[in-house]
């Protein structure tokens, strides 16, 4: 049975001590949550333009050593009181962007070094990626938080990153493809529990 309480969640305690500092220092600065984001991004676009040529390792050293930009923007905003509907919401849709433009590169790549199963695994692992951030999204607006499952985006990151440095990219694209998938539909399921909970089981779908 896969945990309540995400990795994710549970790193993000565990390293508040770590990325405040670092937070506080970029207030100092002047520099805003959404700048952060926004950094964020191009980071993740700079580490598909090395994907597109192959440079791996370099890729996922690239990402695990700028990967936590994005835990460091929502810390600046606690910390700076900058905390914002538009903020959250400029997060969350950059983050769709940064995961999809590095398999894009990915996809790029594959192009020009062909690889049977390649393209399809790259498609699963976007789809999973995709639904699993979907999927949450959708609970939170119905009032359900829906934080559970195995592989949230941070485990998809560190996942990623690693299996580029060891250059198993095919073997990597398949556990994310698998493990996705299987957050999304289970975090799906844990949402049909919770209406059972309250009684709002029903046959009506609503838009």
């Amino acid at each position: 049975m896969m945990l309540r309480q995400t990795p994710t969640e549970w790193l993000r305690q565990r390293t508040r001590s770590l990325l405040d500092p670092i937070a506080a220092f970029l207030a100092r600065l002047g520099v805003t949550p959404n700048m952060v984001t926004v950094m964020g991004l191009f980071v993740n676009i700079f580490a598909a333009v090395l994907l597109t040529q192959g440079q791996f390792s370099a890729a996922g050293w690239f990402l695990l050593i700028f990967g936590p930009l994005d835990a460091v923007d929502g810390a600046l905003a606690r910390l700076s009181g900058q905390k914002s509907r538009f903020g959250a919401f400029l997060d969350s849709t950059l983050d769709r962007y940064s995961e999809i433009v590095l398999y894009f590169g990915l996809l790029v790549y594959f192009f020009y070094h062909p690889e049977p199963t390649a393209p399809l695994l790259v498609f699963a692992a976007v789809v999973g990626s995709l639904l699993v951030s979907y999927v949450k999204a959708r609970a939170e607006a119905l009032g359900y938080e829906c934080n559970v499952g195995l592989l949230t985006r941070m485990e998809r990151f560190v996942v990623l990153s690693v299996g580029l440095i060891l250059g198993l990219i095919i073997p990597t694209l398949w556990v994310i493809a698998i493990l996705a998938n299987l957050t999304a539909l289970y975090r799906m399921h844990y949402v049909w529990r919770k209406t059972l909970e309250r009684g709002e089981q029903g046959s009506g779908i609503k838009k």
